[in-house]
């Protein structure tokens, strides 16, 4: 999966921008950047949450069956 695509710059306030392409974006909001040498890299964050991983799973459609409620066993202290 080696694809290139010819990118411009920009100056977007005192800062470098570049517009990345669909085929390579990136998920969720944040990312990590790096240089490596002349390269600069440019990964996704993790989740931060278990809540953010949740919100990115498609829903269930699926009916489960109730459980019912077991008896518990006497416990002595």
């Amino acid at each position: 999966m080696n694809r290139e695509r010819h990118v411009k710059l920009f100056k977007n306030g005192s800062n470098q921008a570049v517009r990345i392409p669909r085929e390579f974006e990136l998920p969720g909001e944040d990312a990590i950047m790096r240089k490596e040498g002349d390269r600069l890299i440019i990964e996704p964050t993790a989740p931060k949450s278990l809540l953010a991983v949740l919100a990115t799973l498609a829903p269930l459609d699926e009916d489960f069956p109730l459980i019912p409620e077991l008896a518990l066993d006497p416990v002595e202290l």
